[in-house]
């Protein structure tokens, strides 16, 4: 696998449970792109917006444009992978709960 993959891979994790914290299940994008610099992945907005697009196709988000931003919001197929119960391939797969 390559490191673009991986990153790729673990940021899609990073967003679905960035979202799953919110009460409303959704966080627009320049907050999750601060949420991934967190973690030390540091990128462009559009990148954010790529991966949220990527993972809106995936059926784990959907999004709505408000100005320059994306506003996800966490799906139920996306809530599943969070809980385990299904896996999005192109989704890191969270740990099991201690």
């Amino acid at each position: 696998m390559s490191m673009d993959t991986f990153i790729r891979e673990e940021a899609r994790l990073i967003i679905l449970k960035a979202l799953a914290a919110q009460p409303d299940e959704s966080l627009q994008s320049e907050l999750l792109r601060r949420e991934l610099a967190t973690y030390a992945i540091r990128r462009e907005r559009e990148w954010v917006h790529d991966e949220l697009r990527w993972l809106e196709q995936m059926g784990a988000v959907s999004v709505v444009a408000a100005g320059t931003v994306l506003i996800p919001t966490l799906t139920e197929k996306g809530a599943r992978h969070l809980a385990r119960e299904i896996a999005i391939e192109g989704v890191k797969r969270p740990s099991r709960p201690k």
